[in-house]
């Protein structure tokens, strides 16, 4: 097998390519900076982030300021109750003691939800890479589909300046003339089709790295592909990022529980409070009295909330609690039945390519040594022009199985090791600059407690694509010197001969 599936080591992505090419490796390397659903799905991580802090703010203490000024507008006396003005302030502190575990089980399942945001970020990682292989595999295809049609245009249009020589020579019939412009006017459509297919795929090649596809080159063989699809499976239970992140989902739901079976308990909160009131000497004839125009207090204590009856909320929150645990439970399984089907159909996509690759390029042989042989003996008259023209086409089909089925066998591959969780940024060697750390933010934020902490405004990661250029079908490759030969090149060349004569 010519072709294979460059099944080697991963260190082959980091080989330096000509500047003025694009490896598959440059490639993945932009979409890792700068694909929006990538740098979205880094977004939410951090977002997941915050609900660690938020969670504990809950079991630290708070501090409030209540103050309130009055001026009566209309006062028939100035008396004790009823002041000309008055300012009232009344701070407060509160601890919490004890709240029935809310607190304790809201951070741990905080905790838990930020290991599944970042299992979750791994898979995006990998989808966005697959789609990103899959683009670059399909305009390496369709160049190549452009390149076998825009030769097949070419070598047919040739046949048919020949046939229609020999046509005025009376060397060939009418018949053999249509025959010659319809298989042309066939491969023309033909090739518009395939113009048309490629320009869509590098649209799309644009859609996930950003940049247009230019001067794409083979791309490397793939690390580590299984030798059988029980030893994937094996692998993708362990390390696919989506069924983990689900895991960590359903873990989560465990404290979600506990949060709502704390509404039923008690909270106890010990308490710091003061009063300063301020009449601005407007109480009058109350001072006599022994009444102050202003004071302060303050007092310290314990506040018990001791939940009587609540009108079942409580219990109605640790059922939909526990239905949202047991549907957590559930997704696992569908998650789980999700990566083994995906790796088993890979794995067999995979398998076939392969095999597709192998009769396709026995069949690309066969077919240029029967397009020979139908030349050689159309020269002596045992072969129509009919039989050579359905062998061109025949070369041709069997040229584009081989191409898409190349396309198909990677793509396939980079599937399965995407399911087997070995196809993100750690795996592949993307050393575009510094990997993003989900961390990071984290332990910047996880125990910020206070309240006028910094919060940047976020500014665009990913790069637009509405300045690039509308794609073409523009195909720079050489030609085959073997399908560069007229059909008919030695009667073409008789047919000549005979025109001269004439």
């Amino acid at each position: 097998m010519r072709y294979g599936l460059y099944l080697a080591g991963a260190s082959v992505l980091l080989a330096a390519a000509p500047a003025s090419a694009k490896t598959l490796r440059e490639a993945l390397v932009e979409a890792y900076n700068t694909n929006p659903t990538l740098t979205a799905d880094r977004a939410n991580v951090r977002a997941i982030d915050e609900n660690v802090p938020i969670a504990r703010a809950q079991g630290l203490p708070s501090a409030s300021i209540n103050a309130q000024y009055n001026e009566n507008v209309y006062n028939n006396a100035n008396t004790l109750s009823n002041p000309a003005r008055q300012l009232n302030v009344q701070p407060q502190v509160s601890v919490p003691i004890y709240a029935g575990g809310a607190v304790r089980n809201s951070i741990k399942a905080a905790k838990t939800r930020v290991d599944a945001g970042r299992l979750s970020l791994r898979d995006t990682e990998a989808s966005v890479f697959s789609s990103v292989v899959g683009a670059f595999m399909d305009v390496l295809r369709d160049e190549a589909i452009v390149a076998l049609n825009a030769q097949n245009v070419h070598v047919l249009d040739v046949n048919l300046q020949a046939s229609r020589d020999r046509f005025q020579v009376g060397d060939l019939t009418r018949t053999d003339v249509a025959q010659s412009e319809a298989r042309l006017a066939l491969a023309r459509s033909q090739l518009q089709s395939a113009q048309a297919q490629l320009i869509s795929s590098r649209e799309n090649y644009i859609r996930y790295v950003g940049t247009a596809p230019v001067g794409l080159e083979q791309p490397p063989v793939l690390p580590n592909l299984p030798t059988d699809p029980e030893a994937a499976v094996d692998v993708a239970l362990k390390d696919n990022p989506a069924l983990l992140s689900a895991q960590k989902s359903r873990d989560a739901s465990v404290y979600d529980v506990g949060t709502a079976a704390a509404q039923r308990l008690p909270r106890l909160n010990a308490v710091a409070s003061g009063t300063y009131y301020d009449y601005f000497g407007s109480l009058g004839s109350a001072t006599q009295f022994g009444i102050s125009q202003s004071g302060k207090s303050a007092a310290l204590g314990l506040q018990l909330s001791l939940p009587l009856y609540q009108g079942g909320g409580p219990t109605a929150q640790i059922r939909q609690a526990q239905a949202r645990r047991g549907q957590a439970i559930e997704q696992v399984t569908e998650v789980e039945r999700n990566v083994i089907a995906q790796t088993r159909s890979a794995y067999a996509v995979w398998k076939s390519s392969l095999e597709v690759i192998a009769s396709s390029e026995t069949a690309v042989d066969a077919n240029k040594l029967s397009l020979e042989g139908v030349r050689a003996e159309n020269s002596v008259g045992s072969r129509t022009i009919l039989d050579i023209l359905n062998a061109e086409q025949e070369l041709l089909n069997s040229q584009i199985t081989l191409v898409s089925a190349q396309r198909d066998a990677y793509v396939a591959g980079f599937s399965l090791l995407a399911a087997m969780g070995k196809a993100e940024s750690r795996d592949l060697g993307l050393d575009g600059g510094t990997l993003y750390d989900p961390t990071l933010n984290y332990k910047r934020v996880s125990h910020t407690i206070w309240d006028w902490a910094p919060a940047p405004a976020p500014k665009p990661v990913a790069t637009s694509t509405a300045a690039t250029l509308p794609q073409t079908a523009i195909v720079t490759k050489p030609l085959d010197p073997f399908l560069d030969t007229p059909v008919d090149s030695t009667a073409t060349n008789q047919g000549n001969s005979t025109v001269r004569k004439r």
